[in-house]
């Protein structure tokens, strides 16, 4: 299956780094890093299947790496062979499954909360994930109207960033907008039960996993085991900050990212 793409133009000859995004969410959760990023590389932003402008397909495969082996194609398709990779949640567990099996292919990865770092895999869904997809698409109507207002935001919001209250307008209803359209939202939790990352990667990839002190989607109790991950790799914590990064900490994730891509 081809993913749906944009492509952001860097400095002319520059590496190419693909964001990939999590469960539930769409490539506009990249915006604002993007304009950091295009000074240094070209950035390609991807929607997964049944997410953003992907439509889902039955026959799509919704598992962590037959989503990666779809990214691939999708760079293919796009002639570009050799790239960074760069995902958030489900994107990181995605981007670990393309640098384990494509090797070959991947200049170096970045992790934002990645999931798939357990060493027990999960047989059920999170309690409550089907009430707040629910949520998301039945009042999608009104999701305009009510993020203007601060219990709106806090409702959305609250539990994935202690910095809710700085996020913008624009990051709060793309991701609501995105939650409430991903028909593959279910599928791609399903397609993480019983499984978690346990392939090998490379030294030659440099391999960057960034995680926020208040992750309250993936918590350092349970789902950010460090042996998981090759030995190689980079570990940070990024203080105050919740499950997207890159909306809490832009510049800091930004940094990490370019000081990955840099350290082949």
């Amino acid at each position: 299956m081809i993913l749906d793409s944009e492509k952001f133009n860097g400095p002319a000859g520059s590496d190419v780094v693909v964001l990939i995004h999590g469960m539930g969410s769409a490539a506009t959760a990249w915006k604002l890093i993007i304009p950091e990023l295009t000074r240094h590389l070209t950035v390609f932003t991807l929607d997964l299947p049944g997410h953003g402008k992907t439509p889902m397909s039955i026959s799509q495969a919704m598992d962590p790496r037959s989503m990666g082996d779809a990214v691939c194609e999708t760079m293919s398709e796009l002639g570009i062979e050799k790239f960074h990779l760069c995902g958030n949640s489900l994107g990181g567990w995605v981007g670990l499954e393309v640098a384990a099996k494509h090797s070959g292919r991947v200049l170096s990865f970045t992790g934002l909360a990645p999931a798939g770092l357990w060493l027990a895999p999960y047989t059920a869904r999170y309690p409550g994930t089907a009430l707040l997809r629910a949520i998301a698409k039945t009042t999608r109507p009104l999701t305009p109207v009510a993020l203007r207002y601060e219990w709106g935001r806090k409702l959305g919001f609250a539990d994935v960033s202690p910095l809710w209250r700085n996020l913008s307008y624009e990051t709060c209803l793309d991701a609501s907008l995105a939650m409430g359209a991903a028909s593959g939202y279910f599928p791609a939790w399903d397609g993480m039960l019983k499984k978690r990352f346990d392939s090998p990667i490379p030294h030659s990839i440099p391999v960057t996993i960034v995680f926020g002190d208040s992750d309250n989607t993936l918590p350092a109790s349970n789902c950010q085991e460090r042996s998981v991950v090759p030995s190689h790799s980079k570990w940070f914590v990024i203080e105050n900050c919740g499950h997207a990064p890159m909306w809490d900490h832009p510049t800091t994730v930004t940094r990490h990212i370019l000081e990955t891509t840099q350290s082949r």
